[in-house]
């Protein structure tokens, strides 16, 4: 990343009422990813979707404004650390969030810790401006709140 103003890391830690193997699935099965992934008003169409969820392995898909399906914001990451149930690691570019240029290089740790039953899931992502990293945090929140009417059902 070029911008020497992205040095902040966006940390969100949630409870999903799901055990870790339903929540880990949501995120590596690309019809779930489909139903939850984008913050309200985006939605992510499933042949848009590539995963490949391994060491080496890479996640590909598009957002959607459902506003304007004109702007899109397309994600292309490659892992680079999977244990199944427990931990995806790996670096992603993204580019189309408003008023803002392509990101390279962004790393992304999530982790699935079994907790009685639920899932305690922490998320770690950036670097990013302070700006941006306000905005990510809504978005992911957005997009977790669709994920846990997701596992409920």
């Amino acid at each position: 990343m070029t911008n020497p103003t992205a040095d902040k890391e966006l940390v969100i830690t949630r409870i999903f009422d799901a055990p870790r193997e339903l929540v880990y699935q949501a995120f590596t099965d690309p019809d779930q990813l489909a139903q939850w992934f984008g913050p309200v008003g985006f939605s992510v169409p499933r042949d848009s979707i590539d995963l490949d969820v391994r060491v080496g392995g890479h996640e590909r898909f598009t957002m959607v404004s459902d506003d304007d399906p004109t702007f899109t914001s397309p994600v292309d990451a490659t892992f680079s650390e999977v244990i199944e149930n427990e931990l995806l690691v790996g670096a992603e570019d993204w580019e189309g969030a408003p008023g803002q240029s392509a990101t390279k290089g962004m790393y992304m740790r999530i982790e699935f810790h079994d907790e009685g039953g639920k899932t305690r899931l922490v998320l770690r992502q950036g670097p990013y401006t302070e700006e941006i990293e306000a905005m990510a945090r809504e978005g992911w929140n957005s997009s977790f709140t669709k994920l846990d009417t997701l596992l409920s059902d």
